[in-house]
């Protein structure tokens, strides 16, 4: 993520090259369909672009529908003074602040005032996961500009859940400046605001994110997969969730380690909190019944998809999807989410 201080740090222009799409435009405008391919070309960054400003996969999905639709209105006024990307992503997080201003969907993180931060998952109730398989279509090729933005540094759950706690458009800005790589003067056209305030909100926002982003944040690295070590622990942990292996499970977890469930506000803080709220649906008479798990990423993190069979039914239902982080190969956290994105996911809904 870019900082402040980078020599050209306000003389680059925005979003890089157009990657070919922008070839259907000849300074006369589009030709037959060349707006609606070229714009097309964008949809998977741009989606990720409005999952950042909005937290939610689902909400993300709707905004890059609202932007491609607002480009189309709007396609006579794209004169190539810029490149189509950064048209593009100037219409996607206005669209994204217009929702955010709505009465209907403003949204309130839920710690109270001078309440010390329980977790950022227990505070942003609609955070959901990302596919890690609609990420890599986001940042194809290492070359393009959108590669990097969709490296787990600023695709974590937890920077997406820290990022909230800001105000729109401080929100806005800090992404535009640090993830996308905009200078200050494009990014204050974008959003209607003066480079002073551009640079001030800039200063406010990542004094904001420094208090809501995990200590150890700075060891992430550029990473864009799970690591061997954690697809190897992510295995373990679905072997032992299988067969209900408390003590196994036991062995994987660390003894600080934290378990939450969007969208409802609950932690499990600490190894003994989490394994005595697994204990009687995995095991003993209320037990829920038996247990199959699937593989997956999501948001550059080991996950796993869990399915039941209770008894008297014939077939395995999801349940949940569990999003881990793993610190020196044992889970730190585990983010709990509903098994509503599965399709997202391309999983089955039952088994």
């Amino acid at each position: 993520m870019r900082q402040a201080g980078d020599p050209a740090d306000d003389t680059r222009p925005s979003g890089g090259g157009d990657g070919g799409a922008g070839g259907a435009f000849t300074g006369d405008g589009f030709a037959g369909d060349g707006f609606g391919e070229a714009v097309e070309a964008y949809r998977h960054e741009l989606q990720v672009h409005c999952y950042r400003m909005l937290g939610s996969f689902t909400d993300a999905e709707d905004m890059v529908q609202e932007t491609l639709l607002r480009a189309w209105r709007r396609r006579e006024t794209f004169e190539g003074r810029s490149t189509l990307r950064a048209w593009l992503y100037r219409i996607a997080t206005n669209a994204c602040l217009d929702l955010l201003a709505g009465p209907a969907r403003r949204r309130e993180v839920t710690a109270g005032v001078g309440e010390e931060p329980r977790s950022p998952f227990t505070e942003v109730a609609w955070l959901q996961p990302y596919p890690d398989r609609l990420l890599d279509l986001a940042g194809a090729g290492q070359g393009r500009p959108d590669a990097a933005a969709v490296e787990r540094e600023t695709i974590e759950l937890a920077y997406l859940a820290a990022i909230q706690h800001l105000p729109p458009r401080q929100r806005a800005v800090l992404i535009l400046r640090d993830v996308a790589g905009w200078p200050a003067g494009e990014t204050a056209a974008a959003l209607e605001l003066s480079v002073p305030a551009v640079k001030s909100a800039l200063q406010r926002a990542r004094a904001t994110l420094r208090l809501h982003l995990p200590a150890r944040r700075s060891q992430w690295g550029p990473v864009t997969a799970p690591t061997e070590e954690e697809r190897a622990v992510l295995r373990r942990y679905m072997d032992a969730s299988v067969a209900g292996d408390l003590s196994a499970l036991a062995a994987l977890l660390r003894a600080d380690a934290r378990q939450t469930m969007p969208p409802a506000s609950l932690l499990y803080d600490g190894r003994t909190a989490i394994l005595e709220m697994w204990r009687p649906v995995m095991t003993g008479p209320e037990a829920w019944g038996e247990w199959k798990a699937l593989a997956t990423t999501a948001n550059r993190r080991p996950a796993v998809a869990n399915y039941v069979r209770r008894p008297g039914e014939s077939v395995y239902t999801a349940v949940n999807l569990d999003v881990l982080r793993v610190e020196d190969g044992l889970i730190a956290e585990i983010t709990t989410f509903g098994p509503e994105l599965n399709a997202a996911f391309g999983l089955p809904a039952e088994l």
